[in-house]
C-alpha cells in the first residue's frame, strides 16, 4: 500500500488537486458553522420554550418537543434526503448547499435543544424563584440569571457535539454538494489509490476537528475549575 502512495504521490500533489481539497474543506467548514451557529440558536428558543409553563403556549410547546423529538431520532441521512426532495418539489432552482444547510441547522437545532435546556434546568430552582419574586419576566430571568450560570455547563457538550457534527456533514455529499468526502470520491474515480484519495481527506478533517476538539476541552477544564472554585 505504502509503495503505491509513494508512486502516486507526485500525480496526486498537483496545484488543481490541492485547491480542489481546499475548495471542499471550506464548504465542510461552512457547512459545519451554520449548523452550529443556527442550530444553537434554534435550540435556545426551543429549550426556552419548551420550559415555559404558561397554558397558552401549550401548542407552541407541542411543536417544540414534537421537532426536538423527532429529529433527534430520524437519521441525518433521511433527513437530508426529505429536505432535497422537499425543495425540489417547489420548481424552483435552490443551490444543493441550501438544501444541505437546511437539513444540517435542523438538525443542530434538534440535538442541541436538548444539550441548552440541560443547562437551564440544571440551575437550582431557588434562582427561578428568586428571580420571579423580583418580578423578572422569563425572558428576562434567563437573560440575567439562568443562562450567566447555565453557559458553563453547556459549552463542554455543545463543543463535543460540534467536533461529532463536522463529521456529520460528509453525507452532504450524497445529493452532490462537493465537500470532503466527495472530493474523495472523485479523486478515488480518477484513478488514485482510495488509501491516498481518503487519507488525504481524513487529515484534512482531523486539521478542521482537531483544534475546535482541543478548545472544547480547555473551556472544559477551566470550567469546571471555576465551578469548584471556593469562594
Amino acid at each position: 500500500m505504502w509503495s503505491q502512495i509513494v508512486e502516486e504521490w507526485p500525480r496526486f500533489a498537483t496545484y488543481y488537486n490541492f485547491i480542489f481539497i481546499a475548495k471542499a474543506a471550506g464548504t465542510t467548514v461552512a457547512l459545519s458553522a451554520l449548523g452550529c451557529v443556527l442550530g444553537s440558536i434554534i435550540g435556545l428558543v426551543l429549550a426556552v420554550t419548551r420550559i415555559t409553563t404558561s397554558r397558552w403556549l401549550l401548542p407552541v410547546r407541542v411543536v417544540a418537543i414534537g421537532f426536538t423529538e423527532v429529529f433527534r431520532r430520524v437519521p441525518f441521512l433521511v433527513t437530508l434526503m426529505l429536505c432535497f426532495f422537499a425543495f425540489q418539489s417547489t420548481g424552483y432552482d435552490i443551490p444543493l448547499f441550501v438544501m444541505a444547510a437546511v437539513s444540517v441547522t435542523v438538525i443542530a437545532g434538534a440535538f442541541l435543544s436538548e444539550i441548552i435546556r440541560g443547562g437551564l434546568k440544571s440551575v437550582h430552582q431557588n434562582q427561578w424563584e428568586a428571580a420571579a419574586a423580583m418580578n423578572f419576566s422569563l425572558l428576562e430571568t434567563i437573560r440575567f440569571v439562568v443562562l450567566p450560570q447555565a453557559w458553563r455547563l453547556v459549552l463542554p457538550p455543545a463543543f463535543g457535539y460540534f467536533v461529532m457534527f463536522i463529521k456529520d456533514t460528509a453525507l452532504a455529499s450524497q445529493i452532490g454538494v462537493i465537500e470532503l468526502t466527495y472530493v474523495g470520491k472523485v479523486l478515488n474515480n480518477k484513478g488514485f489509490s482510495a488509501a491516498l484519495s481518503f487519507g488525504a481527506i481524513l487529515v484534512v478533517y482531523f486539521l478542521i476537528s482537531y483544534p475546535l476538539a482541543r478548545l472544547g476541552a480547555l473551556l472544559e477544564v477551566r470550567l469546571a475549575s471555576s465551578r469548584h472554585r471556593r469562594p
